[in-house]
């Protein structure tokens, strides 16, 4: 019954908040007709006001009412919110601009739109902000503090308290810890209750005055440790295991359940879902047959005809790269270089004596990648992902630089996260392939559709200004 009332109680929390949310959005849009008038929603549109809010409260709730509030949550800091709630706001700002487009909404002449949108993004912010300030009173008040013990004493635990007592908004007081002697690693201001043994008896002695246990205890002292969870369960206290990994770990870990065997992964990785991997191999099938039907024909026949003329040799450079899971596959590129011994060992150069005429103007406007869009339709890369290395290349820095290889995790990419971030090009140093390496496993771990099209859009910005690696 209190597990079902406290699920009862973030649902109206979730639903709250949310509630607030398309307040503010709705009475900004009633503001910004009043104040601009015909400039902000104008009357040639093929819906009305009143029908635009429907659909803009519509836009906002599709990303945002399955995913979760995080207000509530007792351990959490003013940045994750905000970073939180800009991620849900790019969502609906996508989802809506495309709505408006679909209904005739004139949004090159509107000046307004770009305004309204960061004035609600800086209004929920400050309402979110705000609401966790009351949740955070409300929690600090002696009525609804949560006394908290400790069971084990170690580093990882030890942080757990530092990060508990050092966040006033989490709402918890910690009572004491229990310990097999005392453990130097907390202030001698922290009660030391007792031996492991003894934890049992000290929570029968203070009914109802401890809300959560937060147990270090290692998994050998698994008979103690069933004692204290089966008490923890049948007397409403919460029991929280806080797993001996941090002296080989110090990172954020991943908890999965695989049928009933608890799984801690290193890092999340959401193209190991099939529903995400099926949406990005779908987008770089249409993509590539798209191109490849149509504009790539008469490319082929161009490009061909000048790559011809420039120097003996096929139109088509096939080089061994590396690519998902380590598999080798047979990279396509329009040759921009003659032919010469040394295309296996060693990268262009931006005065490169081996580039043709026309070489240097196909490497600089990328369009030398493009037959890749032939590889993405077999499948062996994608549109977006870490850039695939010449074999070489792979077996030479897989031993120079740490986690390396986890790059190869996901199919590698015509264009990329760490290309477009200044990471592209000739490595010359070993720093240059660590940075790249970082950011190609960052995009492993926060792969998202929309990050793929921010990272294409970058791609095509990057090519018309023009870029200095580009050779």
């Amino acid at each position: 019954m209190f597990i079902q009332d406290l699920r009862n109680y973030n649902r109206v929390f979730h639903f709250t908040v949310i509630m607030g949310d398309l307040t503010i959005l709705n009475l900004l849009m009633c503001f910004f007709t009043a104040s601009a008038g015909d400039r902000f929603w104008s009357p040639n549109v093929t819906c009305t006001l009143t029908q635009g809010m429907g659909l803009m409260s519509l836009c906002y709730l599709l990303p945002t009412l399955r995913d979760k509030v995080i207000l509530d949550r007792r351990l959490i800091t003013d940045s994750q919110i905000i970073l939180h709630t800009l991620r849900r706001m790019g969502f609906f700002i996508a989802i809506s601009l495309c709505t408006l487009l679909l209904f005739d909404f004139p949004l090159d002449q509107d000046r307004f739109i770009g305004l309204f949108y960061v004035t609600f993004i800086l209004l929920i912010v400050i309402y979110r902000l705000g609401v966790r300030r009351v949740v955070t009173k409300y929690r600090n008040s002696k009525k609804h503090i949560k006394h908290v013990v400790l069971l084990g004493g170690n580093q990882n635990i030890q942080e757990l308290y530092e990060c508990i007592v050092g966040n006033p908004m989490s709402g918890y007081q910690v009572v004491g810890y229990f310990d097999d002697s005392l453990y130097a690693g907390y202030p001698p201001s922290l009660p030391y209750l007792g031996k492991p043994s003894e934890v049992v008896g000290y929570l029968q002695a203070h009914p109802k005055e401890i809300d959560d246990l937060f147990c270090n205890l290692p998994s050998v002292r698994s008979n103690e440790i069933m004692k204290v969870i089966n008490y923890c369960e049948n007397h409403l206290v919460r029991f929280y295991s806080v797993p001996n990994v941090r002296n080989y770990l110090k990172r954020r870990m991943h908890f999965e359940i695989l049928e009933n065997v608890p799984v801690l992964s290193i890092r999340n990785e959401p193209l190991t879902q099939p529903g995400n991997r099926f949406v990005k191999r779908l987008f770089d099938i249409v993509v590539s047959l798209l191109f490849l039907c149509t504009v790539f024909p008469f490319l082929y026949l161009i490009i061909g005809i000048c790559i011809k003329l420039s120097s003996p040799g096929p139109i088509f450079f096939k080089q061994d790269r590396s690519g998902e899971d380590g598999k080798i596959f047979k990279c396509y590129k329009f040759r921009s270089m003659r032919v010469n011994q040394e295309c296996d060992k060693l990268q262009a150069t931006k005065e490169d004596p081996r580039k043709t005429p026309i070489g240097d103007f196909i490497r600089r406007t990328n369009i030398d990648e493009l037959p890749q869009l032939i590889n993405v339709l077999k499948g062996d890369m994608s549109i977006v992902g870490p850039r695939p290395h010449m074999l070489k290349h792979t077996e030479e820095y897989c031993k120079l630089i740490n986690k390396f290889m986890v790059r190869h995790q996901v199919k590698p990419g015509i264009t990329g996260w760490a290309q477009v971030t200044g990471y592209r090009g000739e490595t010359q140093k070993l720093s240059q392939m660590e940075g790249r390496v970082r950011r190609d496993i960052w995009y492993l771990e926060h792969w998202s559709f929309l990050i793929d099209l921010y990272i294409i859009y970058l791609t095509i910005v990057n090519m018309l200004r023009g870029e200095k690696e580009a050779y």
